[in-house]
């Protein structure tokens, strides 16, 4: 009788040891059907190639290429495919800081100026009050995307000119009141890197990182974008058709969005950051302190309501911590961002108590294909309810898009056709200056009037007349997807008093900051 008890007991061990080993297997294997599911998401929202990395409990689970780096070429993506993962390049700038930070070379809320004396915003009190911290937090006053037309498109200031001229931009909120997500003080973040490490931004990430976690494939670089055989091309929907297009090639502002990486070293990146830093028994990047600083909200954001289609994104809080946003997700804490270039778009996801980590690369301007495989796996592993994310996101996209065109043809039919200009086009042309963005002019060619922003290549328009004294800006590089309204106010002597712009298309890129202009006539 003992005997048949031992057994019994023997043979419950084994049974409940298999049942570890699987219920183990289950949380660490990423979804069985993910390679359908993927494909699937790729030929609905049209994206050529997508890279994915899943690390859970610092192992890699999952790095893996879908689809082809190129359309009409049959190359494919794989875990050393290279994308531009845009502004999740903040995260590295601030864990460089951190790393500063621990060194005993910066302090968190030091004031900027400790370290950059030169530098100023439009208002003395901000500009003496604003810390390191501050800088990644999209707290300072400046409005949604101030100053990125002065490096975006690529422009010929260079990233101290860029930083210098922030002093000439108005201020759009109090200090600290308000989210309003900005670049152009990351691009400040660099210049504090190089200024107490004795190394630019990109030398100190290349070795200080990327070099440290062995994450070999990946470089620090807008002008490396889409080059050579393993990087994956560049698309974008364009005039309704997706196709390649030209990748943002200028190195002003590789801090806030530079790097250049793959699904297997995006992997490495996030079994560190997961691990509080550590690389090795022997080696941290970081220390768990750090981490509390990268991963706590500093600036809160209004919690509005997700879309009709996706009530399981309502969220009970949200905010913007260094690098990285943070809110709930099914009851846990998730630490994520996004990133968004000319045809790259990606999205890092992390779990920290679960140690799951998620990047999803691609190379077309898709967010709800990232998001939708970034949710699909999410789901997975939290055991959560089903939600059908693709069916979701396919209704999003439908009406959003619906949404945009008819208010494009809304704003045509507010135009009065019948009004004229008030002046002959030759009396619109001539040099324009605005404080922070430079000089603008107008000019004429035969029977129509263009305009060139002097310090950006790209943007060359030609005005076309929409009804009084504003015009549609047409800009020749159709890729640019930003035709703006131009608006010309004139003086009692029918002269132009001054030029105002804003986005024609809702669907235009924030960092046209067009509305912000304010352009005079140039003092000759």
């Amino acid at each position: 009788m003992k005997l048949m008890i031992f057994i019994h007991k023997v043979i419950l061990s084994l049974f409940l040891c298999l049942l570890v080993v699987a219920t183990l297997n289950a949380q660490t294997k990423p979804p069985a059907y993910l390679d359908n599911y993927v494909q699937r998401v790729q030929e609905q929202f049209e994206v050529p190639g997508i890279a994915i990395a899943i690390v859970k409990d610092g192992k890699v689970v999952l790095a893996r290429g879908y689809g082809v780096k190129k359309l009409g070429e049959s190359n494919p993506v794989d875990d050393q495919t290279l994308f531009g993962i845009a502004s999740n390049t903040k995260a590295f700038t601030a864990t460089a800081l951190a790393i500063l930070v621990e060194e005993g070379k910066l302090e968190w809320d030091a004031p900027v100026i400790r370290y950059l004396p030169w530098f100023q915003l439009s208002d003395p009190y901000v500009t003496a009050e604003i810390t390191i911290r501050d800088l990644l937090v999209h707290r300072s006053g400046l409005g949604l995307g101030a100053g990125d037309l002065l490096w975006w498109p690529p422009s010929t200031y260079d990233r101290k000119e860029i930083v210098q001229r922030l002093r000439f931009i108005p201020l759009a909120t109090s200090f600290r009141s308000t989210y309003a997500y900005d670049n152009v003080l990351y691009m400040v973040a660099g210049e504090v890197i190089e200024t107490i490490s004795g190394k630019s931004w990109e030398e100190f990430i290349a070795t200080r990182i990327l070099t440290r976690l062995g994450m070999s494939d990946s470089n620090v670089r807008h002008s490396e974008a889409g080059r050579g055989t393993r990087a994956a091309s560049p698309h974008a929907r364009i005039d309704g058709t997706v196709r390649v297009v030209s990748p943002f090639a200028s190195d002003n502002t590789n801090p806030a969005g530079g790097i250049n990486s793959t699904a297997r070293d995006m992997s490495k990146w996030l079994i560190v950051q997961l691990d509080s830093g550590r690389i090795s028994k022997e080696d941290r990047l970081f220390s768990p302190a750090s981490t509390r600083d990268l991963w706590t909200i500093v600036t809160p954001r209004k919690i509005a309501e997700p879309p009709s289609e996706l009530p399981v994104l309502r969220k009970e809080f949200w905010g913007y911590a260094l690098g990285f946003g943070v809110n709930d997700y099914h009851g846990y804490k998730l630490v994520s961002h996004t990133g968004g270039l000319p045809g790259y778009v990606s999205r890092v996801a992390m779990i920290p108590s679960l140690k799951l980590g998620v990047a999803v690369l691609t190379n077309q301007e898709s967010s709800a294909a990232f998001d939708a495989i970034t949710y699909f796996i999410l789901d997975h592993y939290l055991h959560a309810p089903k939600t059908d994310w693709l069916k979701a996101y396919q209704s999003i996209v439908k009406r959003e898009g619906s949404q945009t065109l008819d208010y494009e043809q809304e704003v045509m039919n507010r135009r009065n056709k019948n009004s004229q200009p008030a002046l002959p086009l030759s009396s619109y042309c001539g040099t324009f200056r605005d404080n922070w963005y430079g000089e603008m002019t107008i000019f004429q060619e035969q029977d129509k009037i263009v305009m060139r922003f002097l310090a950006t290549p790209s943007l060359v328009g030609d005005l076309e007349h929409y009804q009084y004294d504003s015009f549609i800006c047409r800009w020749r590089d159709r890729e640019l997807r930003a035709d703006a309204f131009v608006t010309f106010a004139l003086n009692p002597f029918g002269g132009i008093d001054q030029v105002k712009m804003r986005a024609v298309s809702p669907a235009t890129d924030f960092s046209f900051d067009f509305q912000d202009l304010l352009f005079l006539p140039a003092v000759q």
